[in-house]
């Protein structure tokens, strides 16, 4: 059962979101850029307050993905990525984006903090980071 509210354009939108950011990091790092994003969905805290649809998430600015500035993006969802999205909305989740709200890929090693957001870990190339219980409790 879904954990937020989509129809097929929003799963087609993130199936493309979860290619353009991390497709390079095969199906786990795919999947775990849909953990953060829907994370962002339910946050409701944060840099992510009144972010309620998969439009406003992935489109956020500032604050939000750097692949929508870029032709891969836009095109045509595949059917790999879609199931990849379709699970994330579902509710599965991988560490260490399980509660993540942000990801980076750093030019070395993951710092222990980002933007006083905790290293929750890192997978390949991208570092992921959570916020507080007390700061957002609804990603946890």
């Amino acid at each position: 059962m879904a954990v937020i509210k989509v129809n097929s354009s929003d799963v087609d939108l993130l199936a493309r979101l979860l290619r353009a950011e991390a497709e390079g990091e095969g199906e786990l790092g795919q999947l775990m850029v849909g953990n953060v994003g829907v994370n962002r969905i339910l946050a409701n805290c944060l840099d992510f307050k009144n972010i309620r649809t998969m439009r406003q998430m992935v489109f956020q600015s500032p604050g939000g993905y750097e692949s929508v500035q870029k032709p891969y993006f836009y095109q045509r969802a595949r059917e790999r990525e879609k199931r990849l999205a379709r699970r994330t909305i579902n509710g599965e989740r991988t560490h260490p984006a399980t509660n993540a709200l942000w990801f980076y890929r750093p030019t070395g090693a993951c710092p222990a903090t980002w933007w006083d957001q905790r290293n929750s870990g890192r997978y390949k190339a991208h570092c992921f980071f959570v916020p507080t219980r007390a700061d957002c409790p609804r990603v946890f």
